[in-house]
């Protein structure tokens, strides 16, 4: 049986929260055993090509969703509502819905009191929701730490604790300086998960092709790489193309005979 939000609501102070990135059902059935996939719209850039989450529709996140389930057995699913789908409570609530029936477990969204109503809307419907507050992606002018100044690090504590009440059961804090996401950590009922806030947050995000070495056009100071994937693929593609150029591939253990006796009647046939 795969987790579900309570089971995630349960770990805050007793065991730290895994989450990766997955889009397809492969890589999620490799990743399988974090606590949650995060079908993040960072699927447009890692995936897609885009140069930012901002052209990413509903659409692709049904159809990376779709996948993601495909590949899941334990993890909880979370999906992103993409920019723009959650502008009214109704949108909010009628896209949740698509990524649910897709097969999310929950779904996330950027933002903090601005969207408190949203969130509500969307609880309220029975659907559980991830909030996201530091660093938004989606409407970010330049990437920058949040929370660097005693005024900064007051308004995300109140968004904090606002969209906690508003009904969210974990929030991603992202690229939060560390002391503040500690302070929110403490001062909030529901989990945080860092992706560059530091350590004292409940769990940790990564984007998997980050932490695979796979993506190289962008390589985030907080994105630890525990492989280099891209050197070893390319080193793979090149071994091939040698191999086939040399007519080394395919040898006789990657091919199929005939029996020789049926060879033979057909090329008397043949001849």
């Amino acid at each position: 049986m795969h987790k579900n939000f309570k089971d995630i609501l349960g770990m805050k102070g007793k065991e730290k929260i895994t989450v990766l990135t997955g889009y397809d059902s492969t890589m999620v059935t490799l990743c399988d055993q974090v606590d949650v996939i995060l079908v993040g719209d960072s699927a447009g850039m890692v995936m897609l090509g885009y140069e930012n989450t901002s052209s990413v529709t509903m659409e692709d996140m049904i159809r990376f969703t779709t996948a993601a389930k495909n590949g899941r057995k334990n993890s909880l699913i979370v999906s992103d509502l993409p920019i723009n789908s959650y502008n009214t409570k109704e949108d909010a609530v009628k896209n949740s819905m698509k990524l649910i029936e897709a097969g999310a477990g929950a779904v996330k969204l950027e933002g903090g009191k601005e969207v408190a109503e949203i969130i509500k809307s969307i609880t309220e419907n029975h659907i559980p929701v991830m909030g996201h507050l530091g660093l938004l992606p989606q409407t970010a002018q330049k990437y920058t730490v949040q929370g660097k100044t005693k005024d900064s690090a007051m308004e995300l504590i109140e968004d904090a604790k606002i969209i906690t009440k508003s009904g969210v059961f974990s929030i991603v804090l992202e690229m939060v300086s560390s002391q503040v996401a500690k302070i929110i950590t403490e001062k909030i009922s529901v989990p945080t998960i860092g992706i560059g806030s530091g350590k004292f947050c409940d769990g940790q995000v990564l984007v998997v092709h980050d932490m695979l070495g796979l993506f190289e056009k962008i390589k985030p100071k907080f994105a630890k790489r525990y492989l280099s994937l891209a050197d070893e693929i390319r080193n793979a593609v090149k071994s091939y193309t040698i191999e086939v150029k040399e007519e080394k591939f395919p040898s006789i253990e990657n091919e199929f005979q005939m029996d020789e006796s049926e060879y033979n009647e057909l090329r008397n046939e043949i001849d």
